[in-house]
């Protein structure tokens, strides 16, 4: 069989990605007439609908959700063999990245890997919402993640998102040290609400937690709750992975090596059609060498 006309190919694209005639003409320069025209021929190419229409809604058919991915990886592919033949390397690297991380690690390294690969810039965006990866907006995704299931994505561990009560010195000498963990009941808490204080208790051996009768406080951010207990507002849980320099610098002290977990990671993710972009794959050989350590010791 003959590919179908290029002009209806890419008018499919453009309506699969956008779910919407009028944004893909648009894009494509063209009428909304134009794209249905294109749309009609390849239906009538492949004896199938490619498309459900619904009243102020687009879905695609079954054979319209076979066919989109197969399709836009081909487009992913023809790009890069263009850039390829050019010598170019796509200059600019967009990354989402939850906010704890941002600040607490990338921000910190990502001038290593700039300096590593000055042609590369980088934009870096921090939020915790979910973003589409299989568009233009973000070339990698670093989220906090119980298990990874996106579809059209690769996915790679960077750091365990272990918890274990981190403190300022100053307010574990204030009741005389930590010697065992029933000690930080002694201590205010910062969001004693928060489940991983009584997943962190019961494998310490001091079940029946909850936190009841305490101040309550919602920060949420680790990176919140980090910069209040260096100020020895109270004890807190947090990822000591990605503390390392505030543990470091006595800024924060790990009473304990007990670690608990409960079943996520802070994961890199990119589209898997998109696995072979130069710049993706440069700062995802550059992020998993620079965070072995953090793996290494969770």
């Amino acid at each position: 069989m003959s590919l179908p006309p290029m002009a209806a190919i890419r008018a499919f694209e453009a309506v699969a990605r956008h779910l919407s005639f009028t944004r893909a003409a648009d894009e494509l320069g063209m009428t909304q007439a134009a794209v249905s025209y294109q749309i009609k021929l390849l239906e009538e190419r492949i004896a199938a609908p490619l498309f459900v229409r619904r009243p102020r809604q687009v879905e695609l058919s079954e054979t319209g959700r076979k066919l989109a991915p197969q399709i836009r990886q081909a487009f992913e592919l023809m790009r890069e063999a263009f850039a390829d033949t050019k010598g170019e390397v796509d200059s600019l690297l967009s990354i989402s990245t939850v906010p704890t991380f941002a600040s607490q690690w990338l921000a910190k390294n990502l001038g290593l890997f700039q300096i590593a690969h000055p042609d590369i810039a980088v934009r870096l965006d921090s939020t915790s919402d979910m973003v589409d990866l299989s568009g233009d907006a973000f070339d990698i995704g670093i989220r906090t993640l119980a298990e990874p299931r996106g579809k059209g994505l690769v996915y790679h561990l960077l750091v365990k998102a272990d918890f274990t009560p981190l403190l300022s010195p100053a307010l574990a000498e204030s009741i005389g040290g930590i010697r065992e963990p029933a000690d930080l009941l002694k201590l205010p808490m910062l969001d004693p609400q928060d489940e991983w204080w009584g997943m962190w208790f019961s494998a310490a051996g001091v079940p029946g937690f909850s936190g009841e009768g305490r101040p309550k406080s919602v920060m949420n951010l680790q990176s919140l709750l980090g910069a209040a207990a260096i100020a020895g507002r109270g004890a807190t849980m947090l990822t000591p992975a990605l503390f390392h320099d505030e543990i470091a610098a006595d800024q924060l002290i790990r009473p304990f090596p007990l670690l608990a977990n409960a079943g996520r990671g802070y994961y890199l993710a990119y589209a898997e059609s998109r696995r072979n972009v130069p710049k993706i794959k440069r700062f995802r050989d550059w992020m998993l060498e620079a965070t072995a350590f953090m793996r290494a010791e969770s």
